[in-house]
């Protein structure tokens, strides 16, 4: 029996709702069909500012108006780099409702990597904040690109157009499969790609995960999730605005501020991090927790002492799910039943999930290790004018190749082991990370771990383990080959064990293994000139 799972998809893509309006596949025309309560608050900020549903459509159209007065067209792209905020947020959903393209970019990207993007994607109008104004507009003079400002606190030349351009605007009619946003993936290896998502993989996901996490109206989220990434800008926001509900918007993640919204809010989406963080707070307990009906995690594999400390101190079980870029998200751990830890659960309704060979694509039994791949109306139209690459990510039937390493259990829930390219060959034999730091962070004294493979003279790569101490432990090398020897073979065992204070990582808590490939390269052939 092969490892394949799929479920069925419980409504169409276009609710029936809708419908002949559902002609217009636009994700705002969608999202402003569903709204059964124009006065209700869509959003609330820390310092009292509150937006309703009404003023969501209303700022929408202002923000719409100043697009197309800068010539923005149907199908431009428009990229902003801007901190967060709720003008930034109603950008996007002015984008999608000019029918153009959105492209956020991550705050922390220089002006020598904004450079690669804008010329890549060749906007009709850049959005930044505007310390960087004048650096950003040499980049789009050299595309034709005009230039606005937002700021922090949603001010900026952006929003004093917008103060004297009309609410009233026409949703332009867009097609299920034409584009909605463009992300780009991270380029941890090689140059970024552009993943074209379309209005449909957006909305089709946005009902999917309210139906599956059971969003209503009655819903406060507390969304502390930066906005130019899918976890922040799609899961969150899509989901409470296509159920009705509110959001509480932060600037950024304080463990302080979120625990003391716990007590107005019902749900909240962090990264691992996120989870971490609170449970060294004094003030995480039952009581703080209890009127939360949901946490869920993602972005970033959860350690499953995490999920399991969580769990005692709360009472609740946090939920993990597992999305890309490209995919949107593709599975989650249910709402009723097990949320297994160290596993990202089922393949949502209308995604299929198999395991397959990485040098063949033939598909493997249950419980074997392979690549992760995955169908559905939430996977993505391909890589923006990489047309080699994206037939290349894809199979003949339509399976995307996700590149990541993983196993299909006996119940149907996935498991993640690593990206592809984080695989150590060691010896001739395939060495999975994940097995071998779920090991070592089961052992006392240890905080969390990554293992990567190092270049090495005899072996080709010698398995490597980077590993965290818990707070004034002391746990050394020794003790943890100690611990290990037996349980893992030989190969797997890691020839070095290196300490570190923090393992790197990006914006949404992914540990960055190239990074330390890179810092320990010449382990082994230091070791050898030492000795």
């Amino acid at each position: 029996m092969t490892a394949k799972v799929h479920t069925t998809l419980t409504g169409s893509v276009i609710d029936p709702r809708f419908g002949a309006h559902a002609m217009n596949a636009n994700l705002f025309d969608r999202l402003e069909l569903s709204i059964a309560e124009l006065t209700k608050t869509a959003i609330t900020t820390p310092d009292g500012q509150t937006v309703s549903y009404a003023d969501l459509i209303a700022l929408s159209g202002r923000l719409a108006n100043v697009l197309t007065a800068r010539g923005v067209q149907p199908g431009d792209r428009v990229a902003v780099q801007v901190e967060k905020s709720v003008p930034a947020l109603v950008l996007y959903l002015a984008t999608v409702r000019a029918g153009a393209v959105y492209l956020p970019l991550n705050t922390a990207y220089t002006l020598a990597e904004l450079e690669y993007f804008i010329s890549d994607a060749e906007p009709s109008l850049v959005v930044c904040d505007p310390a960087k104004r004048e650096g950003i507009e040499k980049l789009a003079a050299k595309v034709g690109a005009a230039v606005e400002a937002l700021d922090a606190k949603g001010q900026g030349t952006l929003m004093d157009a917008a103060a004297d351009a009309p609410d009233a605007f026409e949703t332009v009619p867009r097609a299920g499969d034409d584009l909605a946003a463009i992300l780009y993936t991270s380029g941890t290896t090689g140059r970024s790609k552009g993943a074209m998502l379309t209005h449909d993989n957006l909305v089709s996901n946005a009902l999917t995960l309210k139906e599956v996490w059971r969003f209503t109206a009655d819903d406060v989220l507390i969304h502390a999730l930066p906005i130019y990434h899918t976890h922040g800008l799609f899961v969150a926001s899509n989901v409470t605005l296509f159920s009705g509900a509110s959001m509480i918007f932060l600037a950024k993640f304080d463990a302080d501020e979120i625990l003391g919204l716990m007590s107005r809010a019902t749900a909240l989406m962090g990264v691992p991090t996120f989870y971490v963080r609170l449970l060294q707070h004094p003030a995480l307990t039952k009581e703080a927790t209890s009127g939360m009906r949901l946490f869920v995690s993602g972005s970033a594999p959860l350690l499953a002492e995490t999920h399991r400390e969580w769990s005692a101190r709360t009472g609740h079980a946090i939920l993990e799910r597992y999305g890309m870029t490209e995919t949107n998200m593709n599975t989650s751990n249910p709402y009723d039943g097990d949320r297994v830890p160290g596993a990202v659960g089922l393949p949502l309704p209308g995604v299929s999930a198999r395991i397959t060979n990485p040098d063949n694509g033939q598909e493997l039994p249950i419980g074997e290790i392979g690549m992760i791949e995955v169908k559905g109306p939430n996977v993505f139209k391909g890589y923006w004018r990489m047309p080699e690459k994206t037939a290349a990510e894809f199979r003949s039937d339509g399976f995307f190749i996700t590149g990541d390493l993983g196993k299909i259990d006996e119940r149907g829930y996935v498991h993640i082991l690593g990206r592809g390219k984080d695989l150590v060959i060691t010896g001739g034999f395939n060495v999975y990370p994940k097995e071998i730091e779920d090991e070592i962070d089961a052992i006392t004294g240890v905080f969390e771990s990554a293992v990567i493979g190092v270049p090495h003279k005899d072996f080709g790569e010698g398995v490597t383990a980077v590993v965290v101490r818990s707070k004034e432990a002391e746990v050394d090398e020794t003790a943890i080959l100690a611990a290990l020897d037996g349980r893992l073979a030989k190969f797997k065992l890691p020839k070095r064990v290196v300490f570190v204070d923090d393992l790197p990582r990006n914006t949404m808590g992914k540990v960055q293994k190239n990074v330390l490939r890179e810092r320990f390269s010449d382990l082994y052939t230091a070791s050898a000139r030492a000795s």
